[in-house]
């Protein structure tokens, strides 16, 4: 076949598809299937349900239906985005369809979700974000449901997003409530993260709205897929070669405007990863901190708590270029072995280098008491709500609620003290987490050193650096450092560090 005849014969980009594309079909194919683009997302949205994961099985399934390029771009936008505004699309579903969304089938609801983002939030004529939603309602929910998204669909795209929030706040007299209505997110985090900036010294009470509405705001942004190039086995060099783009923020960092991340070889072979900017900046913090005289010889450095093997994989490959052993923990094995597989090319790099990397499976909460005072340089990446990274897992928001953070706030306390007894004198303790929450970050390191003699807090701003090595803007006051998605462009990451007396 000639490249031209390939080319007439290849479907329009699938967020342009629409009953006029379809009308050249057979009658009886017309709106009975969608495209594969919005059928992945379908799929993912139903995995999600069943508790798994969007970053995580969005891309397998990408690469497994041999989806690319825009139609790739458009099923991510569809999965996150759906998921983000799930709230927010749910109540306008139960408006639309004059009942709750709990007498809405689930799948269905997912279907409606997927049209109501192309509706309201994507640059999809009305006509076939309505055509294309009902077509996939038939060939996944059924004919009878067919019918009931579309009355559905064809109600929600009367009135533009702007009206439909006018619409649903109109009655609501508490300001944070709607605003947590806008932004569709649950009330309690909204509540939670107004006072996480005005703790973290962000904001005070007359700014605190203005820039709880500009956090809230990032959450429901698109974020970039930021890459690491792990120091002595990729350069950010290598990655810009292969089509990134040289970050701003971090020295190590390189961001993908667009394409599959793992085509990148660096990528694919483990000497380089897919990590958030300032997950980047918080380990290389870790791994530059001074550490007193008594600690710089016989250095041993450890991730308590390494899964997935992120920021294992920056400390990792630095401990390999300063011939330092490196043991990472993890206390979930399945996770372990994703520690171990992104780890892979660190240890090679270790055995030439005549050094050691180690993966442990075990309870970090128990290294403390097994190992006392054996390593210099403790990483603390302790388990925690996620409050910092709704815009990467969109489904988190949904997935957690206030009595997790009690829960996870005692497991943090004790993992914090075993990182401190694990540490040896003069050596350095990171603690860190990926929300910004109160009860989660200050007020865990401040309940465990109150009850030590032997640990003091440093000043962490110093040790973070942009890719120019200046010194990172809008820390704060110290001495914790919290980074905001909306004023660094980074997770909201927290990190406190610590000296063993």
């Amino acid at each position: 076949m000639s490249d031209e005849r390939r080319r007439g014969r290849q479907r329009p980009p699938a967020r342009d598809r629409s009953a006029q594309h379809r009308s050249a079909q057979r009658p009886s194919e017309r709106a009975r299937r969608t495209d594969p683009a919005r059928l992945t997302a379908y799929t993912v949205m139903r995995e999600v349900a069943q508790g798994a994961y969007a970053n995580l099985a969005l891309p397998k399934l990408l690469r497994e239906k041999r989806i690319h390029g825009r139609d790739a771009g458009f099923a991510t936008e569809l999965v996150y985005g759906a998921t983000r505004l799930s709230g927010l699309y749910d109540t306008l579903a139960a408006r639309a369809a004059d009942r709750p969304v709990d007498r809405i089938d689930p799948r269905v609801l997912d279907t409606i979700r997927l049209g109501a983002h192309q509706v309201l939030s994507m640059r999809v004529p009305t006509h076939a974000a309505v055509d294309e939603t009902v077509a996939l309602a038939r060939q996944v929910n059924g004919a009878g449901a067919a019918g009931f998204v579309n009355a559905v669909m064809r109600r929600i795209s009367e009135r533009s997003l702007d009206e439909w929030l006018e619409v649903v706040t109109a009655d609501v007299a508490d300001p944070t409530e709607a605003l947590a209505i806008r932004t569709s997110h649950p009330l309690w985090v909204v509540k939670a993260l107004r006072a996480a900036l005005i703790g973290h010294g962000r904001a005070v009470v007359d700014t605190a709205e203005a820039e709880l509405a500009a956090l809230l705001a990032s959450d429901n942004a698109a974020a970039k897929v930021a890459l690491a190039a792990r120091p002595g086995l990729a350069s950010v060099a290598e990655l810009v070669e292969a089509g990134a783009e040289a970050s701003t923020t971090s020295p190590v960092g390189a961001v993908l405007p667009e394409g599959d991340p793992g085509a990148i070889p660096a990528v694919r072979e483990g000497r380089a990863a897919v990590q958030d900017e300032g997950s980047q900046l918080l380990a290389l913090a870790i791994a530059t901190a001074e550490m007193g005289e008594s600690a710089l010889t016989g250095e041993r450095w450890l991730d308590l708590c390494a899964g997935p093997g992120g920021k294992a994989g920056l400390l990792a490959s630095i401990a390999v270029q300063r011939r330092i052993p490196f043991v990472a923990n993890e206390v979930n094995e399945h996770r372990a072995q994703l520690v171990q597989q992104t780890l892979a090319a660190a240890s090679a790099a270790a055995r030439e280098a005549g050094t050691t990397i180690e993966v442990r499976h075990g309870d970090g909460r128990e290294i403390g008491e097994l190992s006392p005072a054996a390593y210099t340089r403790v990483l603390i990446d302790a388990p925690c709500t996620g409050l910092g990274a709704l815009r990467r897992r969109p489904e988190a928001r949904w997935r957690r609620s206030p009595g997790d953070v009690a829960t996870l706030a005692t497991l943090q306390r004790e993992l914090l003290a075993s990182g401190i007894e694990a540490t040896r004198s003069g050596g350095v303790i990171g603690y860190a987490t990926c929300s910004p929450h109160l009860n989660e970050t200050k007020f865990v390191v401040q309940d465990v050193i109150k009850k030590r003699d032997d640990v003091e807090l440093e000043d962490a701003r110093p040790l973070f650096r942009d890719a120019a090595g200046a010194p990172l803007p809008d820390l704060g006051d110290g001495p914790y450092v919290q980074l905001w998605p909306h004023v660094h462009g980074t997770d909201a990451m927290f990190l406190a560090l610590l000296r063993k007396r």
